[in-house]
């Protein structure tokens, strides 16, 4: 393999690839990057047998083909160090990756491209086509609600519920649900529903942008690809049952507040900086006209906001974990946020007043 490119061109590739990658590894290639030179396209994929992405490039000179795979850290970081517009002499020898540029060398280790792992070859179930800027939004809409470490390992992900009408995406810990559902025609007969690893969501989005044009998401029994120009990127699906997310969304709430925004989210942040730093418990109290926030702390420390909102009937006192509202109060893209409450014992629905379609469930808390 040797070939001739620009820093600029070699960087974003090789970035988000990069991404992919985990630093610590029991396979020692899947530390490695996996360069593939034909004709004068060069592509690069970075797996760690959960996901996999792969990047093409176009290079300036392919002197000659080749695949080889290499450290990724080390490669990305050498790329980073090079002046903006250096130009990258990269060439195989023997079982050594040699790259010059201007002055400067470097000798890396390589292993055979042969070792590398590739995602199995399975037939395609179903797909759909959406334009990036739209999947962006229903994935910052939601991710936040995804669980971390969870036990019950299908909410360390996002539901895919694809029907022939829609597509529905939505991310649960168990305390909190986030859903958003967009509109469009889709040539499946039966409703479907995936699970994406959360791993997977957060590489898929580092890959959209809102200038990009559309997105072609593959399904498969095992298998979600996305491909644009550009990338292809592959993730394995849990395998698992999400729970039924219709059963969570409150029904028949008869306390309806609306209110600022902006100035909840300000509230709510101000009241939290004295809260249990545990258990993130914040106290609300809804009369005619106000909302006010209660927090305290084992210092005994106390905080209380009052904040004007839009709201006839019956007063109300409701605890919740005030990080949970924050992060609602933050992606909600509107200037209105609309609160729906019954009891203190029942979840509350949270909405933007208008312009979209995310709808937002929040477990109360006992306080």
């Amino acid at each position: 393999m040797h070939f001739v490119i620009s820093r600029e061109a070699l960087l974003r590739p090789l970035q988000m690839v990069s991404g992919v990658v985990e630093r610590r590894q029991t396979l020692p290639v899947l530390s490695n990057v996996l360069l593939v030179l034909k004709d004068s396209e060069l592509s690069l994929t970075g797996t760690d047998l959960e996901v996999e992405l792969v990047g093409r490039v176009q290079v300036d000179q392919a002197k000659k083909p080749g695949e080889i795979t290499v450290p990724a850290r080390k490669l990305l970081d050498i790329c980073k160090s090079l002046a903006d517009e250096a130009i990258v002499e990269i060439k195989q020898t023997d079982n050594k990756l040699i790259l010059k540029s201007g002055r400067s060398r470097f000798t890396l280790t390589t292993l055979p491209a042969s070792e590398f792992p590739g995602v199995e070859e399975e037939p395609d179930t179903f797909s759909l086509t959406i334009t990036q800027a739209k999947l962006r939004d229903l994935l910052d809409a939601t991710s936040f609600a995804m669980a971390q470490q969870d036990v019950r390992y299908y909410l360390n992900g996002m539901l895919f519920e694809v029907a022939a009408d829609y597509l529905r995406v939505v991310a649960t810990d168990g305390h909190r649900l986030a859903m958003e559902t967009v509109g469009m025609k889709n040539s499946i007969s039966e409703t479907q529903q995936l699970i994406l690893p959360r791993k997977g969501i957060m590489e898929l989005a580092r890959l959209l942008s809102d200038e990009g044009g559309d997105i072609d998401l593959t399904f498969g029994q095992n298998h979600i690809r996305a491909s644009i120009p550009e990338f292809t990127f592959t993730s394995k699906l849990v395998d698992g049952k999400f729970p039924d997310y219709n059963r969570v969304l409150p029904k028949g709430g008869d306390k309806v507040m609306t209110g600022n925004c902006q100035e909840l989210r300000q509230a709510f942040a101000r009241a939290a900086i004295l809260s249990n730093e545990k258990y993130r418990g914040v106290r609300i109290m809804l009369s005619n006209g106000e909302l006010k926030i209660l927090a305290n702390n084992p210092e005994q420390e106390e905080a209380e906001e009052v904040v004007s909102v839009d709201y006839k009937g019956d007063s109300l006192e409701i605890g919740f974990n005030v990080s949970y509202l924050i992060d609602v109060l933050s992606t909600l893209g509107s200037n209105k946020a609309k609160f729906t409450l019954s009891d203190p014992n029942s979840s509350a629905l949270l909405e933007a007043d208008e312009g979209s379609d995310a709808l937002y469930v929040v477990m109360p808390m006992r306080l």
